[in-house]
């Protein structure tokens, strides 16, 4: 890497200029506080400044998991060699408070090859521990504070595909995942203290997209995919609620449900997207499609809702934002094609911001009417398939083995 393993710029590491509310928004899980892409704890500038300010860039190994920020703590999962790593960092300084280890040795699919050994799943934060779903099928709980490794659960005897991606769900004391292989899954919640297996709902494969909790006819709800179908499942008991076809080429749906008011949004690689409400009937439930679309459909960037319209980045014409409108199914805009073939998208108020796989942050301003971008920033010297973290003046970006710093000053 061009970059020196700690380097800070136009200050030391210890005066690092941070402002805000970022103590004040912990980032304890995949997409964000609300698991939704929605942040509320950035500071949005009045005037996008000419470039942002690198404030330090360390080496932490190889993976796609999102930094976590808690406090004034980062929490990084990555791979270094044939081990999984956890590891605390000082938010501040990047220096390492802990650092946790375990074997991890495995096989890839050679699909799969160019997006590295992983891990790509992205911990979960509650209660003081660290929840962590390796790219094998690990299953690995630690303390926050002290790194000490709680429990471990080895992976099953098939994994996945094209191995593991979605990100854990903390829903009071019980971690929910899909582990297992394409005819071996079982979509599972462990006991968040001791990793026992409260509930086990067996059937196909995972998808690579995270579940979702949503309340839905008065019933609390884990809503996700699976390699064939769009499922809703008791949080309680494990039992399934619901279920509707659905698949993708290649099996490698990767998108984490969103909900717009009773609207469930179900999109994935050549699909399109299709709004869908879900409904208690007769003592059991049913779906019903509202509108679809076949103007732009969602692969691996998952989009994030605004006023009422869905901005993603379409896989189609290699690579093409857009807005939706989720009322209507109407697409309101698109942009000029061939902009990236993936996207990290976040919002913060009525301001869009995307990491493109590419390791350029595209700052929009969101409309109904077009494509608006009013910044763009160079942020990494390698691919960007990270999401990244906000808080306050601060964006934590992850490249494919650094993380860096950035302040808007």
């Amino acid at each position: 890497m061009a970059r020196a393993m700690l380097l800070t710029v136009g200050t030391t590491a210890g005066a690092v200029a941070l402002t805000g509310s970022a103590a004040a928004q912990d980032w304890a899980q995949w997409r964000g506080p609300q698991r939704d892409g929605t942040v509320t704890g950035f500071d949005v500038p009045a005037t996008w400044p000419e470039g942002l300010t690198a404030q330090w860039t360390r080496e932490v190994g190889l993976g796609y998991a999102t930094p976590l920020l808690i406090g004034e703590r980062l929490y990084l999962f990555t791979r270094e060699g044939n081990e999984e790593v956890m590891q605390a960092l000082d938010a501040a300084s990047g220096e390492t408070i802990w650092r946790s280890a375990y074997s991890a040795a495995f096989e890839m699919n050679p699909a799969t090859n160019p997006h590295g050994p992983g891990p790509k799943s992205t911990p979960a934060y509650a209660d003081g521990r660290l929840f962590t779903l390796g790219i094998s099928g690990i299953v690995s709980a630690f303390d926050a504070e002290t790194g000490e490794r709680l429990w471990h659960k080895p992976a099953g005897p098939v994994e996945p595909l094209y191995h593991t991606a979605m990100s854990p769900l903390v829903v009071g004391n019980l971690v929910i995942l899909h582990v297992g292989g394409h005819d071996a899954g079982a979509l599972t919640a462990f006991d968040a203290a001791t990793g026992d297996v409260r509930w086990a709902l067996e059937g196909d494969g995972p998808a690579y997209g995270s579940p979702q909790l949503y309340e839905i006819g008065g019933t609390r709800q884990v809503v996700t995919l699976t390699q064939t179908r769009y499922i809703g499942v008791s949080v309680e008991t494990g039992a399934l609620l619901w279920e509707r076809p659905f698949m993708t080429p290649y099996d490698t749906t990767s998108q984490t449900p969103l909900r717009h008011g009773d609207i469930v949004i179900e999109t994935g690689m050549e699909v399109g997207i299709t709004g869908f409400r879900v409904t208690p009937a007769d003592g059991g439930w049913t779906t019903e499609d509202v509108w679809h679309t076949d103007e732009v459909t969602l692969h691996m960037t998952n989009g994030v809702i605004a006023d009422g319209v869905l901005v993603g980045l379409s896989q189609r014409n290699s690579g093409q934002y857009f807005g939706l409108d989720l009322d209507t199914g109407e697409v309101l805009w698109t942009s000029p094609p061939r902009q990236a073939e993936n996207a990290a998208i976040l919002r913060s108020g009525e301001t869009i911001l995307s990491l493109q796989d590419d390791a350029q942050l595209v700052v929009l301003r969101h409309g109904r009417t077009e494509f608006d971008p009013i910044a763009r920033y160079d942020v990494a010297d390698s691919s960007t398939w990270t999401q990244p973290t906000l808080a306050g003046n601060r964006l934590y970006v992850k490249d494919i083995d650094t993380l860096t710093l950035w302040t808007v000053e």
